[in-house]
């Protein structure tokens, strides 16, 4: 049992967890590209902005060639938190670009604010848009959907700005969209989260409580159709902080050419 008290950042409170993902079409250069992925970060819960220093300090650690971050920024204290929001995350240090999408959260406290906040630190919202990763004619794509539980998800927005040749990876908040998003045949790979994981996974019982968009694929990692989804546990905690058999979470994600 992790029980998460107020205490500065500590490593060990957080699981690296190393994926390695084969990419149909990904070309050679892209070869061992790095995505690290965090999610519900939940900022002045219990990640406090010293925590969030932290994992900012991890993530540029594995030398991430994109950052995506996917949603649920905040939970109820805007105005307190929204300076530290951006100062933490203007450290973030990828190669190529720092994405994001917005979760239910944020759009239930206040999604301007939250907006303006992510801009101000060099974060790239993927709001139903596209932003494109090029190395020479050699392209890889990251496309993003806004909230799924407030119906701002706009899919068809974002395939008709996708171009139909490199492969894309889609960022949505909520992973059971991935039932929608790998139909359409263009993702091979989702980074989502929302659930962390459950908090709470019990011995023969696995997870006691299942929620809205998080009742099919809950945590880790998994293969729908073509597309591979990959829900993070998060690195926050809402309302309750207490986690068991389910520690905070930093994804780390190597994109490899299929064989």
């Amino acid at each position: 049992m992790q029980k998460l008290g107020k205490l500065e950042f500590d490593p060990q409170d957080f699981e690296v967890s190393r994926i390695t993902v084969q990419i149909p079409n990904l070309e050679s250069v892209f070869d061992e590209y790095r995505i690290v992925h965090i999610t519900d970060i939940h900022l002045g819960q219990w990640i406090s902005p010293a925590r969030l220093d932290g994992v900012v300090g991890k993530v540029n650690e594995l030398n991430p060639d994109t950052v995506a971050i996917t949603g649920d920024f905040m939970s109820f204290a805007v105005d307190q938190f929204v300076g530290d929001l951006t100062r933490c995350l203007r450290n973030l240090k990828p190669n190529d670009a720092s994405l994001a999408v917005l979760g239910n959260h944020d759009h239930w406290l206040d999604a301007a604010k939250i907006r303006k906040s992510l801009k101000d630190a060099g974060i790239i919202e993927l709001r139903n848009d596209v932003y494109t990763v090029r190395r020479g004619t050699a392209m890889l794509h990251f496309a993003g959907v806004d909230d799924v539980t407030e119906r701002r998800d706009r899919l068809d927005q974002v395939l008709k700005k996708l171009p139909s040749n490199g492969p894309a990876v889609l960022l949505a908040h909520e992973p059971d969209f991935a039932d929608v998003s790998s139909a359409t045949g263009r993702f091979a790979l989702q980074l989502s989260g929302h659930s962390h994981g459950g908090q709470i996974v019990l011995p023969l019982v696995g997870l006691p409580f299942r929620g809205s968009y998080w009742k099919k694929y809950p945590s880790g990692r998994y293969q729908i159709g073509d597309m591979v989804l990959y829900t993070n546990r998060g690195v926050g905690a809402n309302t309750v902080w207490l986690r068991i058999n389910c520690p905070p979470e930093i994804a780390a994600i190597t994109l490899k050419p299929s064989i």
